[in-house]
This record gives structure tokens, C-alpha cells and sequence, in this order.
């Protein structure tokens, strides 16, 4: 009998008869070729647009200040993602169609709207609270949204749950943020350029300490409301269809109306924008970052609890579901492949544990009914990945599986043993250098 799976077949072999050949417009590089370049044009218009409205000094001035919470923003929506990490384009097209496309569509469709609302009512003030109120949030929200959308439908295999979806919807609203506060950081430190205001009393200050230190997840904040809606609709099955359509139209209206209440804070008297932030902004950040986090310890208890089907069929080791969902025993295994097999290595296993957790969240979801027509060819591809990388990762996952594990008391049997789990001792993998040739000790795999 054979100890081990066989490799399956790749589901890009074909057996007996030829595929069709696509059009040009369905090619993938032309598709990506007009992406880009409707990015790249969108860039440029707005980057001309800011620079017009702020000045070339004012520009590099609100540059450079926009720019400081941006990284820490992307680390914080890359940690939230760390359990099944999202492909790295997938995050470079949500940054640039906030920060482009989404910043230009609200430029416009703002300053158009604003103008014939005063025109029409002749009444520039009102025109100006209606459409910072009403306006910028359809306006903003639906053009960040398009985004979220759009990696919905044309990347729907990376786009499995709730925190795929805050992690699009932030990424697309941080870069939609940073492209707006390039132009009030700018316009800013134009007026303190005409009226010679400096150092903290400034209105670049005031701007900076608003925009920068108090609310830098303002944006994001609204935004991830849509990327729930998207993320619980994912969740749905297929034939679910108004399900899938509401939920995300809810969690956008949702993002519109606490992105009125902000905007709208400031008529609400001389500390209407304090009472707005910390009655209603805060808690709401608080409440949502509670239901992010919680949501990513339930991916890992989900891996935790399907992955141990694929070790009683020889997939894996019994010990690789518990390092899988521990991101401590995770973070130990890509650092001791990097120890004895350096970079590579490493890669190796962060990819092994990726299409581990795609695997469980696969199985999840066939289990609920909720997978689709694809479940059995997704599976095998995802299978197929993971025995190319065994070599690899196997050594490394049972090392951080043993350091991590709980001890768990043991009572020796009166009869022989002939090794771990009753199987014979591994021996030492010659590809790999450093592992030991011993058995696991004992310890419950399964225990969080």
C-alpha cells in the first residue's frame, strides 16, 4: 500500500481535445495593459490638478506630510492579512485607484456638483455644507467602493472573507486619503505662505494634527464598511444572488452615512467635530478593529479544524494543522527554514502556509455548501502546490510544531513503540540540512 498521495494531476493539462483561443480583449496582458494605463492617466491628471490648486512648493510640502501615516496604515491592513495573505498586485491596484482614480472621480464629481448646486440656489455657503455633507460622501465612498468591486469579481479566488475585504477597502481608502491630504496640507501652507503664520499656530499645523495624528483611519474607517459588506457576501453561497447584492450596497450606504456625520461634524457648533470623534469615531474604530482581529482568530481556528482531513490522507503531517494555525509557530517555521536554507527557503514555507489556509478556507466553505462549481479542480490545485514545497516546509513546520506545542502529560504504554503517532521514526530529509532524525514528541497538536 503507498504511504503517500500521489501528485495530482495540474488541472492545465488537458486530456483529448484543445482549448479555444481566447480574443484579444480577454488576454490577460491586455487587460492589465488597459488597467495600467487608466491608472497610469488618472496619476497624471490628478498629480496635474493638486499641483495647480496648491503651487509646486505647496505640492512638495503636502507630499511630504501626507505621506507619514501611509506606512504604518499598510502595515497595520498587511498584519490583518498575515493568516492568508492577499497577492501583493491586488494591494498596488487598491492603493493607486485610491490615490488616482478614486481621488480624481471625487475632484471632479465634487467641484461639479458644489458649483451647480450654487448656481441653481445661489447660495455659495449652502452649496458648499451640502455638498461636503451629502455630495463628497456618495461621491468618495462610491469611487473607493468601484475598487473593492472590481477585485470582487475579477479576483474572486483571492477574495475568500470579511478581512479580504477590509484589507482592499483600507488599502484603497489609505490611498485615496493620502492623495487628499496632499491637496489640504498644500493649500494650507499656501495661506500660511499669504498671511506668514508659522510653527504651531499655523493652519498647516492645525491641518497636520487633524488629518495626520488625530484621524489618519478616517477614510478607511468608512470604507471598510463597504469591504465587510463585501467580505459576509463572499462568505454567501453562488445561488445566494440577492444576498450578494445587498449586503454590499448596505455596507456602503453604512460608510456613506458615518462619512456625512464626520464631514457634517463641524456645524454641529464650536466642538461638534471633538463630540463627533470621540462620541461616535472612536468607539466605532474600536468596535470594528475588535471585529477584524476576532475575525482573524476564527480563520485560524477554521485552519486548525479542517486541515487535520488532509493528514489522516497523507497530505500532511499530523503535526502541520496545529503550526498552520498558530501565527507564533508560523513566524518560527519561515525563521528557521531562513536559517538553513536562507531566503528561498523561507519564501518556500510563507508560501506553503498560504495555500494551506487557502486550502482549509476551501474546504470550509464545500463543507457549508457554499463552494463553487471549481471546488474539486481549486483543490487539487492547491494540493499540487503544496507537494512541490514539502521538502521544504515539512522540516520547518514540525520544528516550530514541536517549540510551540503545549506540554501534555504521557503515560507510557506497556507494549513497544515504534515511533510518534505509531509510525516508524523519520528519518533526516538530505535536502535539508539541521532537521533532527528523531521522533515528535508528545504533545496535542490540536490544542489552542
Amino acid at each position: 500500500m503507498a504511504t503517500v498521495p500521489p501528485s495530482p494531476t495540474h488541472p492545465g493539462d488537458t486530456a483529448g481535445g484543445t482549448l479555444r483561443h481566447a480574443h484579444w480583449w480577454q488576454r490577460t496582458w491586455v487587460r492589465y495593459g488597459a488597467l495600467s494605463t487608466l491608472l497610469a492617466l488618472s496619476g497624471l491628471v490628478i498629480l496635474a490638478l493638486v499641483r495647480e490648486q496648491t503651487g509646486t512648493e505647496g505640492f512638495l510640502v503636502g507630499l511630504g506630510l501626507a505621506v507619514l501615516p501611509v506606512p504604518l496604515l499598510i502595515a497595520a491592513f498587511r498584519w490583518l492579512d498575515r493568516v492568508e495573505p492577499g497577492p501583493w498586485p491586488n494591494l498596488l491596484f487598491a492603493f493607486a485607484w485610491g490615490a488616482c482614480a478614486a481621488a480624481l472621480i471625487a475632484i471632479v464629481a465634487n467641484s461639479f456638483a458644489t458649483r451647480w448646486i450654487a448656481t441653481a440656489t445661489a447660495d455659495p455657503s449652502g452649496a458648499d455644507t451640502l455638498g461636503a455633507t451629502v455630495i463628497a460622501p456618495i461621491v468618495e465612498e462610491s469611487a473607493k467602493a468601484a475598487a473593492v468591486l472590481l477585485v470582487f469579481l475579477f479576483r474572486r479566488r483571492d477574495f475568500s472573507g470579511i478581512v479580504d475585504g477590509v484589507v482592499i477597502a483600507g488599502v484603497t481608502a489609505t490611498g485615496f486619503a493620502f492623495t487628499e491630504n496632499i491637496l489640504y496640507l498644500g493649500t494650507a501652507f499656501g495661506t500660511d505662505q499669504l498671511t506668514g503664520d508659522r510653527g504651531i499656530a499655523s493652519v498647516t499645523a492645525a491641518t497636520f494634527f487633524v488629518r495626520v495624528i488625530m484621524s489618519p483611519f478616517a477614510h478607511p474607517l468608512f470604507t471598510v464598511l463597504t469591504g465587510i459588506g463585501f467580505g459576509v457576501a463572499a462568505l454567501s453561497a453562488d445561488r445566494q444572488h440577492l444576498r450578494r447584492v445587498l449586503l454590499p450596497l448596505s455596507g456602503l450606504l453604512l460608510a456613506m452615512g458615518m462619512h456625512a456625520v464626520w464631514n457634517g461634524s463641524s456645524t454641529f457648533g464650536e466642538y461638534g467635530f471633538f463630540a463627533v470623534y470621540a462620541a461616535f469615531m472612536v468607539p466605532a474604530f474600536g468596535l470594528l478593529t475588535w471585529l477584524v482581529i476576532w475575525t482573524r482568530q476564527r480563520e485560524l481556528k477554521t485552519v486548525r479544524e479542517e486541515l487535520p482531513a488532509y493528514a489522516v490522507a497523507g497530505w500532511l503531517t499530523p503535526a502541520e494543522p496545529y503550526a498552520l494555525g498558530s501565527m507564533r509557530a508560523r513566524r518560527m517555521a519561515r525563521g528557521y527554514a531562513r536559517r538553513h536554507g536562507g531566503r528561498p527557503a523561507a519564501r518556500a514555507v510563507a508560501q506553503y502556509e498560504a495555500y494551506a489556509t487557502s486550502l482549509a478556507f476551501l474546504r470550509h466553505r464545500g463543507r457549508r455548501g457554499r463552494a463553487g462549481a471549481d471546488f474539486v479542480v481549486r483543490e487539487r490545485e492547491l494540493l499540487h502546490e503544496l507537494w512541490h514545497r514539502r521538502a521544504v516546509a515539512r522540516p520547518a513546520l514540525d520544528h516550530a510544531a514541536r517549540a510551540t506545542a503545549p506540554p501534555v502529560a504521557v503515560t507510557v504504554p506497556p507494549w513497544p513503540v515504534y515511533g510518534a503517532y505509531g509510525y516508524p521514526t523519520a528519518p533526516a530529509h538530505p535536502g535539508y540540512p539541521g532537521y533532527p532524525a528523531i521522533p515528535y514528541p508528545a504533545y496535542n497538536p490540536y490544542r489552542s
